[in-house]
Order: structure tokens, then sequence, then C-alpha cells
């Protein structure tokens, strides 16, 4: 089965730092492996940042090239509050924030049943019910997709 999912070890942060390289060192476009030297990252680390971005829309993989597109430059001359609204925006269609907006409201837990209905396990352990609890929190809670208290609720 064919998903979009955020990696749960993916940050904003290391977003924002993959942007950020693409655009003022390589002018917007680079050989994947000349951008994985230059941010001294392991291969491991790197891609999943990668696959992020992409599947964010804010850059296109092409054969071993990396192409920053318009929404990732949007992004990146936003303000804060903007860049919040952009990341809110694209969250609607990539899990695990696709199934959050359709339960409404949910736990952890609750959450990942409705995923593994989907046929989505990528977080049945506990290390990935604890990644998908920071998943929430670093993308959907920081972005305004989600607020909580003692369960997840999706903003309107």
């Amino acid at each position: 089965m064919s998903y979009k999912v955020i990696h749960p070890s993916t940050r904003v942060a290391d977003l924002l730092g993959l942007l950020l390289v693409l655009k003022n060192e390589f002018g917007g476009k680079t050989d994947l492996f000349e951008l994985e030297e230059r941010l001294e990252v392991d291969l491991d680390d790197f891609m999943p940042i990668v696959y992020t971005a992409n599947e964010l829309g804010f850059v296109t993989i092409g054969v071993g090239d990396i192409i920053i597109t318009d929404k990732g430059l949007e992004f990146l001359e936003a303000n804060l509050k903007k860049r919040k609204q952009i990341i809110k925006e694209s969250l609607e269609r990539i899990e695990p924030f696709k199934t959050a907006k359709e339960l409404g409201e949910f736990t952890v837990e609750s959450l990942n049943k409705a995923l593994l209905k989907k046929g989505i396990a990528d977080f049945n352990s506990a290390d990935g019910k604890h990644q998908l609890e920071l998943l929430l929190n670093e993308w959907g809670v920081y972005s305004g997709f989600l607020e909580t208290d003692h369960k997840y609720r999706v903003k309107s």
C-alpha cells in the first residue's frame, strides 16, 4: 500500500535547514549526494528529511537531483506565522494527519488503531506510538493543525 507520511524522525528545524542550504548554497537545485555531503549528515538521517520535504511539496526529487519548489521558496520567505500556516495546509493530505482529520478528536492509541485499519503499521510498537506522539506534537501542534490537552483535536 502506498501512502504519504512524514517520517517520525524528521523535525521542522531539519526541513528548514535542508531548504536553506538548498536555496542559499546551491541556488535551489543540486545532486542529492552533494547536498548530503554539504550537510554532513548520515544518509539514513538525511533521506527521511528529503522525503518529508517532497511529501509536503517543498522539493521535487528527480534522477539523483533535488529541486526546491515555489512552495518551498514561499515557506523560506515567509514569517513564522505564515510558515506554520503553510505546514498546516500541507498536513491534511499526509499520514497520520489525514486520518487524524477524519477522526476529529482522538488519542494516540485510537489514531494508531485507525491507521492500522488502513494498513499503516508504522507506529504499531511501543517505540512507534512514542514516535507518533512526537510527530503529532512536532508537526501538528506546532503548525496549529492540532490542539491537545488529554486528547488531540483537529483545529478548524
